[in-house]
C-alpha cells in the first residue's frame, strides 16, 4: 500500500493509538493524534508524540481531523461519536488500529474472540507455540497493541491476537488464517444500543474475510455461536467446532474422560481433562479451542499435551491466591459480567 503523502487522523493517544501512529510515520504517511484528555492526563503520550514530531491535540477533537485522507480509532474509541459519523458523512475512510496493523503482517494471524475466555485462551495459544519453539507474537487486546509488534514479524512469525468486539467494529479487510469464536453472551450491550443482534453481528465479523485456506474454530455448545456460524462462514471455511456434551465427526470433545481431537481424517487423544492444569468447564472449552488451533497450525500433540500439563492460567481468573484455616481463597476479579461469574 502507498502510504506516502497521505493523512491518517488517529483517535487516542493510548497505547494503541500511539502505536498505529508510529507505525505509519515510519512509512511515510502523514499523522496526527487527536484525544479528549486534557494534557495533564496524558503526560506519557504528549512526551512519546513530541519525541517523535507527532502533531496531537488534547481536550477534545476538532475539524483538524477532517482534514485528514483515513481515520484511524484506537479500541476504546466508539465508532458512533460525532466526529467520526461527521467523518463518515464526508466519506472519510474510518478503519481501526488492529485493521491498519494487518496491513503490515507478513505471517498467518490467528484472531480469538468471545464475550469470555478470550485472555485465558490467547495467553494459553501463545504459550503452546512458544513450548513449541514456534516464532509467534502474542498481541492486540492484551498486552501489546498489534501495530507495537507487527514490524518485527517475519513469515515465519504467526500473530496470536485477542480480538474484541469493539476492534471487530472496524475492520475492513482483516483476514485470519484461523479464527476462533468462543462465546456470544449479553456484554457491552450498551455500546450496540442495547442490542443483542448488533453485538452478536460485531464478533461474527472475525470471520467475514476468511475464505478458501482458512479456518474458523468455534463453540459447538453455545447455540447463537452454532448458527451464527453455520449461517454465515463461507463454504470454502473449514469449520472445526468444539463441544464438551458431545462427540463430533471432526473438531474437539470429550470421550472417556480424555480430550479428543479429530482432524483431516485422524483421531488423536490429546490429554486426559484433569491433568490439564487450568480447571473447569469454561477452562476446558478454552483448552480445546487451542489445541484446535494449535493443530491447524501442525504444532506436535505431545508438545501441547505438556504445555496444557503446566500453563497455570492468567492473573485474575479464578487465580488461587492462598488456603487458611480451611478456606480457599481465589481472585476472580476479572469476572465482570453474570455469565463470568456462572
Amino acid at each position: 500500500m502507498e502510504f506516502q503523502g497521505k493523512t491518517y487522523g488517529i483517535i487516542g493517544a493510548a497505547r494503541s493509538g500511539r502505536a498505529v501512529a508510529l507505525l505509519l510515520k515510519a512509512h511515510g504517511a502523514r499523522v496526527f493524534v487527536s484525544d479528549t484528555a486534557p494534557a495533564e492526563k496524558l503526560s506519557e503520550a504528549v512526551i512519546e508524540l513530541e519525541q517523535h514530531g507527532i502533531p496531537y491535540e488534547c481536550g477534545g477533537h476538532t475539524e483538524r481531523l477532517l482534514h485528514s485522507d483515513v481515520l484511524v480509532l484506537s479500541p476504546g474509541v466508539p465508532s458512533d461519536i460525532p466526529i467520526v459519523r461527521q467523518a463518515q458523512a464526508r466519506g472519510l475512510k474510518v478503519v481501526g488500529e488492529i485493521e491498519v496493523a494487518s496491513w503490515f503482517c507478513k505471517g498467518p494471524i490467528i484472531a480469538i474472540t468471545g464475550t469470555n475466555g478470550k485472555t485465558t485462551t490467547t495467553t494459553l495459544l501463545g504459550r503452546i507455540f512458544e513450548d513449541a519453539r514456534r516464532p509467534a507474537v502474542v498481541a492486540g487486546n492484551i498486552g501489546n497493541a498489534f501495530s507495537q509488534v507487527v514490524l518485527s514479524m517475519t513469515q515465519e512469525h504467526t500473530a496470536i491476537l485477542e480480538v474484541s468486539s469493539f476492534q471487530l467494529d472496524t475492520i475492513e479487510t482483516f483476514r485470519p488464517r484461523v479464527a476462533v469464536l468462543l462465546n456470544i453472551t449479553p456484554d457491552h450491550l450498551d455500546r450496540y444500543g442495547h442490542s443483542m443482534e448488533r453485538y452478536t453481528a460485531s464478533k461474527c465479523r472475525v470471520f467475514m474475510n476468511q475464505t478458501q485456506g482458512d479456518t474458523i474454530v468455534y463453540n459447538a455448545d453455545d447455540p447463537v455461536v452454532r448458527a451464527e456460524v453455520e449461517r454465515g462462514a463461507r463454504p470454502a471455511v473449514k469449520k472445526l467446532p468444539f463441544s464438551i456434551s458431545k462427540p463430533l465427526a471432526e473438531g474437539a470433545f470429550v470421550r472417556d474422560g480424555k480430550m479428543v481431537v479429530r482432524f483431516d481424517g485422524q483421531e488423536r487423544e490429546v490429554i486426559a481433562t484433569d491433568h490439564i492444569s487450568i480447571k473447569g468447564a469454561h477452562n476446558l472449552m478454552n483448552a480445546m479451542a487451542a489445541v484446535l488451533a494449535a493443530r491447524v497450525m501442525s504444532i506436535p500433540t505431545a508438545s501441547v499435551r505438556a504445555t496444557l500439563r503446566n500453563f497455570k492460567g492468567v492473573e485474575h481468573r479464578l487465580e488461587f491466591v492462598r488456603e487458611l484455616n480451611g478456606i480457599t481463597f481465589v481472585n476472580d476479579s476479572k469476572a465482570t459480567n453474570v455469565d463470568s461469574v456462572w
